[in-house]
Formats: structure tokens, C-alpha cells, sequence
């Protein structure tokens, strides 16, 4: 069984002195990475007196660990782990690093980075996310009112319908559920529907 994933209710943060450095992180729910590299871009406009703003975003095919300048995998390779360890996704991790003169070493700064994370998240409020898959499917116009009654049985979401030579409906519902889905109007149409090809399934809070 695989096992839940979660994101965060609302940002959380923490402050670290180690060794006359500070680290100041946030850990906060985005969607994508597009969202990530402006809060990372605002992050810079806020401290440009930092010497680094690391950070690790866990969301999908998008994820991705930067050091920004710190040693190769001593900062947004340990912050990802944490990320991962305590089943996250769709989250953005973030630190603010003013340099405080003294050098803490490969394993000091992985300690720190990794450290920084796990302080904001103690006690962080988190919600489960359900994978959402979107299918698209033609109907005749006889069968509008069925598939419709289907889709409201199920409680999915119809997203859009058009009306041409058939009736196209793009319907969105819980991955786990999509195989059934197809299985029931294949039956109750006799056939008669027919599947365009389906997106890359999209992770949304519950």
C-alpha cells in the first residue's frame, strides 16, 4: 500500500544560531515550481544581506534541491530529505543564511540545513493530498444525461462539456477510482463512449 502523503495547512518557520550564523526558514505548501522561484526571488528581495537562500521543493516531476552556493549536497539535499522523510508534497522549503564568519564544515552545514527544517516543522499542522486524474470522454447526445447522472453519483467533478458531432466532457476524480470509472460508463453505454487521452495525474488538497 502506498503510503499517505501530506502537505502543510499553513506556512510554518524557525530561527537557528549556530556558530554566529542564522538560519531562517520557512516551510510553506506551493503549488508547482513557478510559485517556488518567486517566494525564492521575494526571499532574495527581503535579505539581500544574505550570503545564501537555499531551498528544496517537493512537488512531483518539478522537485528539485539548490544549494545556492553552499558545498554540492550540504544544504538542499538535506533539506529534501526531511521533506520526504515526513511524507510531503506540494512544499516548499526555504533558508535564509547570514553568514556569521565561522566556517562549519561539509557535515556542520548538512547538521544545520537538515536541523533548520525539522525545528520548523515540529507541530506543523498537515493535510492529506488526493491524486486527482482527469479523463475525457465523448458520449452521443443520447447518452448526455446518463454519463451526467453517473458523474453526480460518483461525486466527481465535471470540469468542462462541449457540444459538437458528439457531447465531450472532461470529468475529474480520484486517480484510484479513474479505473472503475471507465469500466461502469463502458458498461452502462454499451460501449458507445469513447476516452481521450488522459493528463498527467495532478496531486490537490482534500
Amino acid at each position: 500500500m502506498t503510503p499517505p502523503t501530506y502537505t502543510l495547512k499553513v506556512p510554518v518557520y524557525s530561527e537557528l544560531l549556530i556558530k554566529k550564523s542564522r538560519f531562517l526558514t520557512c516551510v510553506q505548501p506551493v503549488a508547482g515550481r513557478a510559485e517556488a522561484l518567486k517566494i525564492v526571488a521575494d526571499l532574495w528581495a527581503l535579505h539581500p544581506e544574505a550570503r545564501h537562500v537555499c531551498w528544496a521543493l517537493m512537488a512531483g516531476g518539478e522537485s528539485a534541491a539548490v544549494d545556492d552556493g553552499e558545498p554540492g549536497g550540504t544544504a538542499g539535499r538535506p533539506m529534501m530529505e526531511v521533506l520526504r522523510h515526513q511524507g510531503l508534497e506540494g512544499v516548499l522549503a526555504t533558508v535564509v543564511r547570514y553568514f556569521g564568519g565561522i566556517k562549519l564544515g561539509a557535515g556542520g552545514l548538512v547538521r544545520a540545513y537538515n536541523g533548520a527544517v525539522a525545528q520548523a516543522l515540529i507541530g506543523a499542522e498537515k493535510v492529506p493530498l488526493l491524486r486527482l486524474r482527469t479523463l475525457h470522454c465523448s458520449v452521443p447526445y443520447s447518452l448526455e444525461g446518463l454519463l451526467r447522472r453517473e458523474i453526480q453519483a460518483g461525486g466527481h467533478k465535471l470540469k468542462s462539456i462541449a457540444h459538437g458531432d458528439d457531447v465531450e466532457m472532461s470529468i475529474s476524480l480520484p486517480e484510484s477510482l479513474a479505473s472503475d470509472f471507465v469500466l461502469r460508463i463502458d458498461d452502462v453505454s454499451q460501449g458507445q463512449a469513447r476516452w481521450g487521452r488522459e493528463p498527467d495525474p495532478a496531486v490537490t488538497e482534500t
